[in-house]
Parts: structure tokens; sequence; C-alpha cells
């Protein structure tokens, strides 16, 4: 699993890790509404997991509540036992309720018990981190969010993960937290038409932490279909012998060095043309062009 610097868009540190920028994203290897198990056998979920860790894929996101824990036990089928230098990131403070809606599940025993949810499903004793997933990045970070942060950090200090991160998340959250204990990734939406979190990926950059940008494409339905039809983007793949999807990631990647990608996908093509944006250099004009049109 140590790869070269120069493969799958060269490293990043993640933590005491590094790990290369194009990862894999596994939300999508659950049911519809990320809720249940994939359609068909399931087959073609393991076939992906092992196809991204071959490639040399050395970075993996996941949740519990992704199925729920149908996304875990895919992984853990897939790849167990783990190869080394495998991390694996999950997430926690959300739950499903019987519907499939997200529900907040963000107080310090619920952050403890998800987290060993994870390791449960996941079949594995650590993980490389896990993100405090921050339910309404709009509330003000206050004595509330310290004590969520702390479950984590207890959780870190007795062994259970590597590395605290944060989701969906201000800069403010990302200031006070980082003032209480080390922080190693910050995952937040962000991509070509959406890039609210702007402001997080710069104090990230000034501080060293990698940034995972969730929904690189643009959000599932219309804002993807808008993003991935713009006429500047199809122009510039076609510049480049490339696919718009192609030319999204790797503006991502050309963005910012701390930028680690988690593309997610169900099929196995998909997959190697995600894989594929890390070799797309983007040239000034069409950088200055995509930034223009962003």
């Amino acid at each position: 699993m140590e790869g070269h610097d120069d493969t799958l868009g060269g490293t990043y540190a993640l933590g005491s890790r590094r790990v290369h920028r194009v990862g894999y994203g596994a939300m999508q290897l659950a049911g519809d509404g990320f809720f249940g198990p994939p359609g068909g056998d399931g087959d073609g979920a393991l076939v992906v997991l092992r196809a991204a860790v071959a490639a040399g894929v050395d970075h993996i996101d996941t949740a519990q509540y992704y199925g729920p824990g149908t996304v875990n036990r895919l992984i853990r089928e897939a790849l167990y036992p783990y190869p080394t230098g495998l991390a694996i990131v999950s997430k926690v403070a959300a739950r499903r309720d019987a519907s499939g809606a997200l529900v907040r599940a963000d107080d310090p025993d619920e952050l403890r018990r998800g987290i060993e949810d994870n390791l449960d499903t996941l079949g594995t004793d650590r993980l490389a981190a896990v993100n405090l997933r921050v339910m309404d990045p709009t509330e003000p970070p206050g004595q509330r969010f310290d004590g969520q942060l702390a479950a984590l950090v207890r959780a870190r200090d007795e062994g259970l993960i590597e590395g605290v991160g944060l989701s969906n998340v201000s800069r403010d959250h990302l200031r006070r937290a980082a003032d209480q204990t080390s922080i190693v990734c910050v995952q937040n939406l962000f991509n070509l038409a959406d890039q609210r979190s702007a402001d997080v990926l710069a104090e990230c950059q000034l501080r060293g932490i990698a940034f995972v940008p969730y929904c690189p494409l643009g959000l599932a339905g219309a804002q993807r279909t808008a993003l991935l039809a713009d006429p500047v983007l199809a122009a510039a793949a076609s510049r480049l012998g490339a696919t718009p999807v192609q030319v999204a990631l790797a503006w991502l990647l050309d963005l910012a060095p701390n930028i680690l990608l988690i593309p997610g996908t169900r099929s196995r093509d998909h997959l190697d043309d995600n894989l594929a944006a890390a070799d797309i250099r983007l040239d000034g004009t069409t950088r200055a062009e995509l930034n223009r049109a962003a």
C-alpha cells in the first residue's frame, strides 16, 4: 500500500499517515437514499472496493449510518484482513431512523457508541480517523460542541481512533476545535458549483490539515446535472481529452495540495474514470476559465 508519490495525485498527510490524494467514498454502496442494502447481490460493491485498493487507493471514507451498517459490512467482506497502510475513516453524530431519515445522535455517549459500532461492523480495533459531523453548521460552537469534541479526544487517547476529524463545520468550529486538540481532517461539501466552504479550506491549508470535499461532483440531482453539463467544463474536457467528471475532480486536486478526494461509485468503469482524474494537468487558461465559471 505504500505506492509512489506520483500516483493517484501524490500524497498528503492524514494525521500521522500519508495517503494518496485520490481515495474512495463508500457512501454510494448503500441502497437508494443511502439506506438499506445495494441493489442486486452486492457482488458489484465487493468488486469495486477490491479494484480501488488494487489500484493504490489507501483512503476509504465510510459511516455506520450508511445502510446503516451495510457499507461497513461490505468493506469488511471485500477487504478484511485489511492491507497494511489502508486508512479507513468514518464519522459519527448521526443515525438513520426507521424511515431512513438522518437524525441527530450527537450526545457524548452516542458518539462513543457510534465509534464502537463502526469498529464492530468493520471488524477492526482502530480507525485512522473519525469525523465529528455537525448536524447544523450554522449553530455557533459552544459548550455542547466542546463536549462532543472531548468524546472523540477520549476515544483517540484510548486508542480506538488515530485522529480526530470534523465534518460539515464552519471556520469557527474548526478554529475552536483546533484550539483544543489536533485535527487531522475536515470533510465539508465543496465542488466547482458550491464553494461556500472556501474559508474552511483556506484555514485547513494554513494549518496543514487535510480537507476532504464530499459530493465533489455536486449534490445528487439538479446541482450535479447542471455542473456536469456546464459548457465551460465540457469545453475544457474536450480540449484535455477527458470527461467533465475527470476535469471537475482534477480542478479540486489542482486547487490546493491539502485536498484529498473521495469520489464514490458503484461502477467499476466509473471508478477507473475517477482515478484517472489524477493524471490530468490543468493549464493556466483552463484553470482560469473554470475559476471564472465557478
